[in-house]
C-alpha cells in the first residue's frame, strides 16, 4: 500500500465533517401536514446530502407513511354532510328549471301522509289487548291513545311553523326517519311506562301530513289546487281508517304489536319514497326565528279575518264529526240494534267511497267554485245528513248509514275549500296558517267527543244529534257573516259570485287575436315576405 492513502478511520470522520449539520427544526416545518389539506402530506428528503442542497432530486422522493391513527374529526363530518346532501336525480332543485308538481309527486304526498299518520290510530281498537299484555287497568292503558293524541297536538304547535324556516325535504325526511327510529324500541319494550313515553314522543313527530298540505298549496296551480289537496286529504283520511281496520283485524288473528311492526316497514318504506323524488324546495324565510314563527302563529289570528272565518267552521265541522264516530258505537251496540264490536268497526268503511271520490269532485266541482261557496255545500249537505240521521237512527239503522255518507261527503267539501282559500292568504306563512287551522280543527274533536258523550249519556242519540245540527248551523251562520270578497270581518262588498273570479275573467277576456302591433317584428316580416308575388 502507498505511504500517502488516507487510514480508514481518518477518511470516515473528514467526510462526516463535510456533511452540512440538518436544521431538524425546519423539516419539522416542511413535514407538517397543513390544516386546510384533508390528504396526507408527504416529505422528501436528498439523497445528495454532501452537496448541502435540502431541495430533493426530481423523481427521487421518499413518501413518508401518515401517522398510524383515528381520522381527525373532521373529515368524517365533512363525508357525512356529503352524504347528507347527496340527492338522486329527481330529488334536484333547479332555481333556474324548478320541478313541476306532477300527479306521481301528489300521490307520492298522499302515499306519505296516509302512512303516517296512521300512527294515530293503530292503538284505538287493541287498547284491551295492550291492557293485557301490560296487566295493566283499561283505563291506564287508554291513556296511550291520549298520549299520542297529546303529543300530535304538540307537534302540530312547535314544529309545524319550523317548516316555514327549514328547508322542507330535510326536515320533512329528518321526522319521519326519527319517529320511526324511535318505533322499534315501541314494538320492542316489556314495561308500560316506557310505552307510554315513546306513544307520546312518537305522536310529537307524527306531523308529516301537515307539512304536506302546505306545501301541496304552495306548489299546484291555482286552477288545480283544490284536487291536489283532495289528494292529500283523502290520504289521511284512508290512513285512519286503513289503520283501524287492519289494526283489529291483525290483534284478532295475531299478536298485537304485529300492527306495530307493519307501522315499523311502512314509515321506512315512505322515508326511501321521500329520499328518491321529493324535490329539495328552498326555504321560504331563511334565518327566521323559531321564537317570532310561534308568535306569528297567534298573530295571524288576529290579522287574518280569512283564518279566523276557516278556523271556526273546521272547529265547529270537527266537533260534529268526532261526536258523531264517538257515540255510534253506543247506538249500534245497544237495542234494537245490538251490533258486535266486527259489525261497528267495519260501519267505517262506508266513507271509503267518498275517499276515493274526492279528488275526482274536487277536479270537476270545487276547484270551479269560490272557496267559501265549496265549504257552504259541504255544510249544507251535511246540515240534511245529520237531521235525517239524528231523528231516524233510533229505529232503522239507514238513519246513521245517511249520516256517515254525509258527514264524510260535507267535510271534504267544506275542509278542501277552507285550505284551497287559506293557502292563498300568505304564502311564505303558510305553514303557521296550518297550525292556526289545525289547532282550531283538533279543538273541535276534542269537544265534540267530550259534549258528544256527555249529551248521549243524559238524552241519548237524539240529544248528542240535535246538538250536532246547531253545531252545523252555526258554522253557516259563520260562512254567510263575509262575503268571498270582503277583506274585513263581517261584510258582502264586492258580492258573492259562485264562480272563481280567475275563472270568471278567463271566461269574460275575448279570444286572443294577434293583430300586427301585437306580434314580433320578425314575424311581421317573414308573413309579409311570404304575402309577396313570387317572381
Amino acid at each position: 500500500m502507498s505511504d500517502d492513502k488516507t487510514p480508514p478511520a481518518q477518511g470516515v470522520d473528514q467526510t462526516l465533517a463535510s456533511i452540512p449539520a440538518v436544521d431538524h427544526e425546519s423539516l419539522e416545518k416542511e413535514t407538517r401536514p397543513s390544516d386546510n389539506d384533508d390528504e396526507t402530506t408527504t416529505t422528501t428528503t436528498t439523497n445528495n446530502l454532501s452537496d448541502g442542497d435540502n431541495t430533493p432530486s426530481q423523481g427521487e422522493s421518499n413518501h413518508v407513511d401518515p401517522p398510524k391513527g383515528p381520522s381527525p374529526p373532521g373529515k368524517w363530518a365533512t363525508r357525512l354532510r356529503r352524504a347528507w346532501n347527496w340527492k338522486p336525480k329527481p330529488a334536484r332543485y333547479d332555481p333556474a328549471n324548478p320541478p313541476e308538481f306532477t300527479l306521481w309527486l301528489n300521490v307520492l304526498f298522499g302515499f306519505a301522509s296516509c302512512f303516517t299518520v296512521s300512527n294515530l290510530y293503530y292503538n284505538q281498537p287493541i287498547l284491551n289487548r295492550i291492557a293485557e299484555t301490560f296487566e295493566v287497568s283499561f283505563e291506564r292503558a287508554s291513556s296511550v291513545a291520549t298520549l299520542m293524541q297529546a303529543g300530535y297536538a304538540g307537534g302540530l304547535l312547535l314544529l309545524c311553523p319550523l317548516g316555514d324556516v327549514f328547508p322542507r325535504r330535510p326536515f320533512i325526511i329528518a321526522l319521519v326517519a326519527f319517529t320511526a327510529t324511535m318505533w322499534l324500541p315501541l314494538c320492542l319494550t316489556p314495561t308500560f311506562a316506557p310505552f307510554q313515553a315513546l306513544s307520546f314522543l312518537t305522536g310529537f313527530t307524527t306531523v308529516t301530513p301537515q307539512l304536506m298540505l302546505p306545501l301541496v298549496g304552495e306548489l299546484a296551480p291555482p286552477h288545480r289546487r283544490a284536487s291536489s289537496l283532495a289528494v292529500v286529504v283523502s290520504g289521511l283520511s284512508l290512513g285512519i281508517l286503513a289503520a283501524r281496520t287492519l289494526s283489529g283485524i291483525l290483534a284478532a288473528y295475531t299478536h298485537w304489536r304485529n300492527i306495530y311492526w307493519l307501522g315499523f316497514g311502512l314509515q321506512w318504506l315512505v322515508v326511501g319514497s321521500l329520499w328518491v323524488w321529493l324535490p329539495d324546495y328552498p326555504s321560504k324565510n331563511p334565518g327566521g326565528g323559531y321564537g317570532g314563527m310561534l308568535a306569528g302563529v297567534g298573530g295571524l289570528m288576529v290579522r287574518e279575518p280569512l283564518l279566523v272565518q276557516a278556523s271556526a267552521v273546521a272547529f265547529l265541522l270537527s266537533a260534529v264529526f268526532t261526536s258523531f264516530w264517538t257515540t255510534l258505537s253506543f247506538l249500534l251496540a245497544s237495542p234494537p240494534f245490538g251490533y258486535g264490536s266486527v259489525v261497528i268497526g267495519l260501519f267505517g268503511l262506508i266513507g271509503v267511497v267518498v275517499i276515493f271520490a274526492a279528488p275526482v269532485y274536487s277536479r270537476l266541482v270545487i276547484d270551479k267554485v269560490q272557496p267559501l261557496v265549496s265549504a257552504v255545500m259541504g255544510l249544507a249537505v251535511e246540515l240534511v245528513g245529520v237531521a235525517v240521521g239524528t231523528f231516524t237512527g233510533s229505529f232503522t239503522v239507514a238513519g246513521p248509514v245517511v249520516q256517515a255518507i254525509t258527514i264524510d261527503l260535507g267535510s271534504q267539501f267544506t275542509q278542501i275549500g277552507n285550505r284551497a282559500a287559506i293557502y292563498a292568504i300568505q304564502p311564505k306563512a303558510q305553514n303557521r296558517v296550518n297550525t292556526a287551522y289545525m289547532v282550531a280543527s283538533f279543538s273541535g274533536q276534542l269537544t265534540g267527543t267530550a259534549v258528544g258523550n256527555r249529551l248521549y249519556a243524559q238524552g241519548g242519540w237524539v240529544y248528542s244529534g240535535s246538538c250536532s245540527i246547531a253545531f252545523i248551523g252555526f258554522a253557516i251562520i259563520v260562512c254567510l257573516a263575509r262575503g268571498p270578497r270582503e277583506t274585513g270581518w263581517i261584510g258582502w262588498s264586492g258580492g258573492w259570485p259562485i264562480r272563481r273570479d280567475d275563472l270568471r275573467a278567463a271566461k269574460a277576456k275575448p279570444a286572443d287575436v294577434e293583430t300586427p302591433t301585437e306580434r314580433e317584428p320578425e314575424e311581421i316580416e317573414l308573413s309579409n315576405r311570404k304575402s309577396l308575388p313570387r317572381e
